[in-house]
């Protein structure tokens, strides 16, 4: 057994160790594309950055998890699940603050839903005041393509242009709807190697 907690070995079994050392490799070499087309369209704003750094986490994940687990096409981006564990990256900071700041940027769409339909049930239940409230009748249609049973893992990440990554936190979080915060049930650190 390698350094991995007692919380990585239950939910991803023996490819726990070699996960923590990929998912942050992976996430360095999506900071170096993203970086190194921003340079090559010599842009004076981060949008070149972004933009690749968000294809790219996709991409390095999938091409470094691919032999551990099952893939699946989500939103037109290669997600890896491994033992019935979605791996999900999302990007949550700009600069070096704790996970336990992260948010998303709006209440509804995809990642929403997945979240809320795959991720951990709420520790407080919604207060029921006897109001119908309006839920969104349509979720993405690929959510269907992620099985009922599988959990959802994600893999929040604080990245810039200049600094590159700078902290890699894996774990489960609800979603408050009403100030759009990640709710940690669990999440610990990986380690960022620098570069």
């Amino acid at each position: 057994m390698g350094s991995t907690t007692q919380w990585a070995r239950e939910t991803f079994g023996d490819a726990a160790d070699e996960l923590a050392e990929v998912i942050p490799a992976g996430l360095a070499r999506a900071h170096d594309r993203a970086r190194n087309g921003h340079e090559g369209v010599h842009t004076q704003t981060l949008e070149a950055y972004g933009h690749g750094l968000y294809a790219a986490q996709y991409e390095e994940l999938a091409a470094g998890l691919a032999s551990l687990g099952h893939s699946l096409r989500l939103q037109g981006r290669t997600i890896v699940t491994v033992h019935e564990h979605l791996i999900y990256p999302f990007r949550y900071a700009k600069k070096d603050v704790p996970v336990t700041a992260a948010r998303l940027r709006r209440a509804t769409g995809f990642r929403a839903d997945l979240i809320r339909r795959h991720g951990p049930e709420p520790m407080q239940q919604v207060l029921d005041l006897g109001l119908e409230e309006l839920e969104d009748s349509e979720v993405h249609p690929d959510l269907d393509l992620v099985p009922q049973d599988h959990r959802l893992v994600l893999v929040a990440y604080a990245c810039s242009m200049e600094q590159g990554v700078m902290r890699v936190e894996w774990g489960s979080a609800e979603f408050r709807r009403e100030d759009r915060y990640l709710i940690w049930h669990h999440h610990e650190a990986l380690p960022v190697r620098r570069g």
